[in-house]
């Protein structure tokens, strides 16, 4: 199990390293986060700079497919020659998105007649592009998941767990990281969100 946290220049790290720290909440010898980048080394919008874990070409192989956002996500999806690289087949790959991760989506045409969530900022864009912006923190079809607001990256990786090892592994990783005096709330919450969504 292979699972790629699209990371480009710019990006936020709440989506990134909170999925990557929930999604490492499962301990099992084939499972493998990475964050995947464009380049070797990608610095965040604030200055945080990380190393890439696994490649773009990395992504095409990948079981599962998180895009996280950042600021320079316009640049992202203006780019031909980057987004030619994003060749993602939703019939064989989970894949998620985030806030502006939700535009990339949208302009790779997977969501065609697909509604999505995304962040304020980037709903216009998404808008834009075609898709219908829901008002909710999490959404999604078949294979096919997008989250809207930082804090919301907690959904989109338990989403993930739960396609995979199922919902009691997914609240038991939500559990592990939810405030203390408040995990039961939390972990409700959270998988309230996102159980219409698993088979």
């Amino acid at each position: 199990m292979h699972i790629t946290i699209l990371t480009f220049p710019g990006f936020n790290e709440l989506d990134s390293l909170v999925a990557l720290g929930v999604l490492n909440r499962i301990k099992k010898p084939d499972w493998r986060v990475t964050l995947c980048c464009p380049e070797p080394v990608v610095t965040s919008m604030n200055g945080v700079s990380v190393h890439a874990q696994s490649t773009l070409s990395e992504a095409r192989t990948a079981d599962v497919v998180l895009i996280g956002s950042g600021i320079k996500t316009q640049e992202v999806v203006s780019d031909p020659k980057l987004m030619a690289q994003l060749t993602l087949e939703p019939e064989r790959q989970l894949i998620g998105a985030q806030c502006s991760g939700t535009l990339v989506l949208a302009k790779l045409g997977l969501l065609n007649n697909i509604p999505a969530c995304t962040d304020l900022t980037t709903k216009p864009w998404v808008l834009e592009a075609g898709v219908k912006v829901l008002n909710q923190p999490f959404y999604a079809q078949g294979n096919l998941a997008t989250a809207g607001g930082c804090l919301a990256s907690p959904y989109l990786a338990a989403w993930v767990i739960a396609r995979t090892e199922g919902a009691e592994a997914a609240s038991a990783a939500l559990h592990y990281v939810a405030p203390v005096g408040e995990k039961e709330d939390f972990v409700a919450r959270a998988m309230q969100n996102i159980a219409p969504y698993i088979p």
